[in-house]
């Protein structure tokens, strides 16, 4: 059996909490085994002081879709204040000294999932910062990473390219918990021993998938409905770059993708000549009731995961931006509007990290010999990662 972080502070009776202010990181995935609410737990739990709850984006109740900006008024919680990390400012996005007034310890309770740019371990690294200069010590429950601990796939962040898909230089895929990655930023921004700790799961392992684990599923974001979602999200997260459908407004988003004018049946054909190991592509049509192409039926296809441990999201993610591209080169375009508060580099080269490699997809190079690339960084990142591994 699994114990995430939540769970082992609960059968310890919260004793590391009793006695001292508490502030709360947190959203609505954060359950314990009985999907009870981190919020409801510490604020009923003897001897703890709740005296302020912070939301990530998408909001403290999960109700906010992506790039919508969340007030302090809409972050409602058992708490005598309530903060949102998600406002329509970059500065809101890191907790300030004055709302970390009063408190003695941050404890911090977010669902990732095992991607660079699922924002939640940015804000995670953000409340280090912040805390830090105060004294303030961090507590980080942990979480098994749904997709497992032992791949790292992707590139990095190079200097640049920094922003709140990319606040730290780590692989695509990092393969690391939540309190793993928070131990790799205290370690690169030389931070106190003191001023973190870390509750580690029980009982999880690097090769199990969240299904192994026997925990609940509660959905991180509202376009985060399942772990196969989750599964692909690392390579399909990278057609928020461009004017395609990433599949929100249908009910499987990231596994669709497509757009008015791509032929599903081509695409589907030239996709399976790629020989992507562990998935299969299914030619599909498909109308999203919101976000892009919103009412308008769109060709294109359906990811379906045939092994997990064989897939490579990041690379198929690659190949399809490639094969997309070459379908229509003409109406398939960059997004060029601000993308999580920044405007330049545009969107496509913060997910990659670099401007890399939208120069080699412009410039018609093989998506092998982009991802032989990355190869080197996946090495490196990986041996960096190593001291702050905390599972076998």
């Amino acid at each position: 059996m699994v114990l995430t972080g939540l769970d082992v502070l609960v059968q310890e009776g919260f004793a590391r909490l009793r006695g001292r202010p508490v502030g709360l990181v947190t959203h609505a995935a954060a359950v314990d085994r009985r999907v009870r609410l981190a919020t409801d737990l510490l604020a009923a739990a003897h001897g703890v002081e709740l005296v302020a709850v912070f939301g990530p984006e998408h909001g403290l109740h999960g109700q906010a879709q992506d790039l919508e900006s969340v007030t302090d008024a809409e972050t409602s919680a058992p708490a005598r204040r309530t903060y949102s990390l998600y406002g329509d400012t970059a500065a809101s996005l890191r907790p300030t000294a004055a709302q970390l007034a009063g408190i003695e310890t941050l404890v911090i309770d977010l669902v990732d999932i095992g991607s660079r740019y699922y924002t939640f371990q940015a804000t995670m690294k953000y409340c280090l910062e912040a805390a830090a200069p105060l004294g303030v010590r961090v507590v980080v429950l942990d979480r098994p990473n749904p997709l497992g601990g032992r791949t790292v796939e992707g590139p990095g962040v190079r200097p640049g390219c920094e922003s709140f898909i990319g606040a730290h230089d780590i692989a695509i895929r990092h393969g690391l918990t939540i309190g793993e990655l928070a131990t790799l930023y205290a370690a690169e921004l030389g931070l106190e021993s003191a001023a973190l700790e870390v509750v580690r799961c029980e009982g999880w392992q690097r090769a199990m998938w969240f299904e192994d684990c026997r925990l609940p599923w509660v959905l991180p974001s509202p376009n985060m409905p399942t772990v196969d979602t989750a599964a692909v999200y690392p390579g399909q997260c990278l057609l928020e770059g461009t004017n395609l459908s990433e599949g929100r407004g249908t009910t499987r988003p990231f596994e669709i993708c497509g757009a008015p004018w791509i032929d599903g049946e081509s695409l589907a054909r030239r996709l399976a000549a790629f020989d992507l190991p562990g998935v299969v592509f299914r030619p599909l049509t498909f109308r999203p009731t919101f976000h892009k192409h919103a009412g308008i039926d769109c060709g294109g296809v359906q990811m379906h995961v045939t092994d997990r441990d064989a897939f490579q999201p990041a690379r198929a993610g690659l190949a399809l931006l490639i094969e997309l591209r070459r379908q229509d080169p003409e109406r398939f375009a960059w997004r060029t509007e601000p993308y999580e508060f920044v405007a330049d580099p545009i969107a496509i080269d913060l997910l990659f990290g670099s401007e890399r490699e939208r120069l080699a997809i412009e410039a018609g190079v093989d998506w092998r010999e982009i991802a032989a690339a990355w190869e080197r960084e996946e090495q490196a990142f990986a041996d960096r990662r190593r001291a702050a591994l905390l599972y076998d």
